[in-house]
């Protein structure tokens, strides 16, 4: 993994610039950005997808796995943090003293001028920055804006507005949501995560604290969550903080939820100064409701009417890969989720629960990192027994960690108290073939991590309908 140097200075010039990785949604996001701005784009990722075809579209060349060739006459190089050192396009660079960006330093260029509004917190992110943006953009105003997954509503992850806004999915897991120079921070959550970087607790919720210090106009941050109390009670001490404005179901929250009914899509009253509005979300669960009025939060803070911020927001439709529906084989409906934490997985199985109805909830679960899943295998194990019917555990997806022959999805399965709730089934095709015969129609089936499980659905929606027309023959 390639971790942000945050003491590079930024050049003012990049000229060309080469992405490695440009397929990912956040790097595909700032190329098109920088392709947008004028500059000369091309970029290369180890296999295509939605995003590099999207970009090719646009007329940015794009090159199907890694080759030093690649890197041609560029002046810069981009990269995402997942890529491992010994990459060839990286290492051209660095033999030919080509500077090297993050993907986070690019990000930081691209909204060096900007009144920027930083999303972070380790749950809930990418939907609600996808949020304060639709907010913003049915609200009236026309930001920037660079998000981890694509609105549904705006078919894209990034977009150049004309105004001096530009809304960022800041990214925590390895400091590089210190970089952005931070008008209003939202902080959705502070779960400690990433201790392999961080190396302890307290130094992972001191980057918290800077982040917030950081801010120079306003902190938004959760009345909830016990993590981002302990940050707000950090920086109270310290003193020398922007204005704080906090958002949840606590009594004492500025931005007050009031009511919840999650079994349909969201609807909850918010109190702000004493006034109460009504709301109804196009997505499902109770956490919804909380990352709303964050975003809620955030727009008022910025000198929103509250009502009309409430109802632009109330129009987002999601993101990619959030609670994400693609299929209905004969009553089986397939839905995949980027979750990926124990948090994550539990607040998703409680949305999917409001659309189940009569069936049952079949969780498919690919661990992610061997890191995460030793830590949190029982976790995992407990949240997945509790929320779902049936579980399938897959093999573990290392992503650019060595593999650990002893952590397997076996440690999340064997953590189940009742063995006849989960399956764990390694390989894909017979993960597809046991998900077919288990399945009866009325059930839901979600597949979820932020790994590469999403490229499952394929195989267990082929397995369903083989399934179906043999029966019906």
């Amino acid at each position: 993994m390639i971790y942000p140097d945050l003491e590079l200075q930024i050049p003012d010039e990049l000229g060309r610039v080469h992405f490695v990785g440009i397929g990912g949604s956040g790097m595909s996001g700032i190329a098109r950005m920088m392709h947008q701005a004028g500059v000369a784009v091309t970029g290369s990722d180890r296999s295509a997808n939605y995003s590099t075809d999207a970009l090719v579209e646009l007329g940015i060349p794009v090159a199907i796995g890694h080759d030093a060739a690649n890197v041609g006459e560029a002046d810069t190089l981009v990269v995402t943090g997942a890529l491992w050192t010994d990459n060839p396009e990286y290492q051209r660079a660095l033999a030919s003293g080509l500077p090297v960006l993050h993907r986070s330093q690019a990000l930081a260029w691209l909204a060096r001028s900007a009144r920027v509004v930083s999303v972070a917190g380790a749950h809930g992110k990418t939907t609600s920055t996808g949020m304060v943006v639709t907010g913003l953009l049915g609200a009236g105003a026309d930001p920037s804006f660079v998000n981890g997954g694509v609105i549904e509503s705006l078919g894209v992850s990034s977009g150049t507005g004309s105004d001096d806004l530009f809304v960022i999915e800041a990214d925590e897991s390895d400091k590089s949501f210190l970089l952005y120079d931070t008008a209003v921070a939202l902080i959705t959550n502070v779960d400690p995560e990433h201790l392999d970087f961080y190396g302890s607790r307290e130094a992972f919720m001191q980057a918290f604290v800077d982040f917030a210090r950081g801010a120079r106009e306003q902190i938004v941050i959760s009345a909830d969550d016990p993590g981002a109390l302990e940050v707000l009670a950090a920086l109270r001490e310290q003193g020398g903080h922007a204005p704080v404005r906090t958002f949840g179901e606590a009594e004492h929250a500025d931005v007050r939820i009031v009511e919840v009914d999650d079994s349909g899509p969201v609807r909850f009253a918010v109190e702000i100064d004493g006034e109460r509005y009504d709301a109804q979300l196009s997505v499902y669960g109770r956490h919804n409701a909380v990352n709303a009025v964050g975003a809620l939060a955030v727009l008022t803070g910025l000198g929103f009417e509250a009502d009309a911020a409430l109802q632009a927001i109330a129009a987002f439709g999601g993101t990619k890969r959030r609670f994400e529906f693609h299929a209905d084989v004969n009553g089986v409906r397939v839905y995949d989720d980027y979750a990926h934490h124990p948090t994550e997985v539990a607040a998703l199985l409680d949305s999917a629960r409001a659309v189940v109805g009569d069936g049952r909830l079949i969780a498919i679960h690919q661990p992610h990192l061997y890191s995460r899943t030793r830590l949190f295998h029982r976790e995992f194990a407990e949240v997945l027994e509790r929320g779902a019917d049936h579980t399938v555990v897959l093999a573990v997806d290392g992503a650019r960690e060595d593999p650990v022959p002893e952590v397997t999805g076996a440690l999340v399965s064997d953590d189940f108290r009742d063995a006849d709730r989960v399956a764990y089934v390694p390989e894909w095709e017979d993960a597809a073939a046991y998900l077919a015969r288990f399945a009866r129609p009325g059930d839901v089936m979600v597949t979820m991590s932020c790994g590469t499980v999403y490229r499952i659905i394929p195989q267990v929606v082929a397995a369903l309908r083989d399934r179906f027309e043999l029966e019906a023959r």
